[in-house]
């Protein structure tokens, strides 16, 4: 634990100092996260402060998925330096998200699908519905957020979903949806559901290729069951 704030290191210590002199790429995550801090707390400076925080969390990601209770129980983390951490981590996120699309990523897994959506559901305690639309090559046209929210309003979100993919000239797409429970196993709703989008999608030819539900760290494929 530092005795002295940061201000009062050697200049070439200090982080913003640091990443001014040799770029962000040269600074450890600690020292990165204590730049967005800004400061530290009585006895604590803000590099201190910040290897607390991936001490607890281990990973930026695990940051992400932490909830409010488990983030204030971390002495110094207050309303103000959360809402920074929070919206750094989704700004992260965001520019990941469109880093794909722009790339336009081919998908040949169920696990593909878990690794892009995980970091946008895993916090959530409210289920949501995402919709991954792809071209004839199954590359990554784009990423849709559902407003209806969940497989119980099935008819609405089949509409939307295809309405969708018409506009961006998809040809196929994917689902995903998160079971806030823990548990991915797919309800009599969810059943029902990529049944009748199963059927939609033939009528309009826009194939459906998968539908994965997420809970936790675990998945279920539709796909991989052999359900579609």
């Amino acid at each position: 634990m530092s005795v002295y704030p940061i201000n009062q290191w050697p200049v070439d210590d200090r982080p913003r100092e640091k990443l001014s002199k040799y770029g962000e790429k040269n600074l450890s995550s600690s020292e990165l996260l204590a730049i967005l801090l800004r400061t530290g707390v009585r006895g604590q400076s803000a590099l201190d402060l910040s290897r607390s925080i991936l001490d607890r969390f281990k990973t930026f990601r695990n940051m992400s998925c932490a909830t409010v209770k488990e983030w204030t129980e971390i002495k110094g983390i207050g309303p103000a330096k959360l809402a920074q951490i929070k919206a750094a981590i989704e700004i992260g996120r965001r520019f990941l998200e469109v880093e794909r699309q722009d790339n336009k990523i081919k998908i040949s897994s169920s696990q593909q699908i878990f690794e892009i959506i995980y970091p946008q559901v895993c916090h959530l305690k409210i289920e949501i519905f995402k919709t991954i639309y792809l071209d004839s090559q199954n590359r990554i046209l784009n990423i849709c957020e559902e407003q209806t929210g969940t497989v119980n309003q099935v008819n609405p979100i089949i509409r939307e979903i295809y309405k969708k993919a018409m506009e961006c000239f998809a040809s196929s797409v994917i689902c995903a949806h998160n079971h806030p429970s823990g548990d991915p196993t797919p309800s009599r709703q969810d059943k029902v559901f990529t049944e009748r989008l199963k059927m939609a999608g033939e009528t309009l030819q826009v194939k459906i290729l998968d539908h994965i539900i997420i809970a936790e760290e675990k998945y279920f494929s539709f796909a991989d069951e052999g359900l579609l």
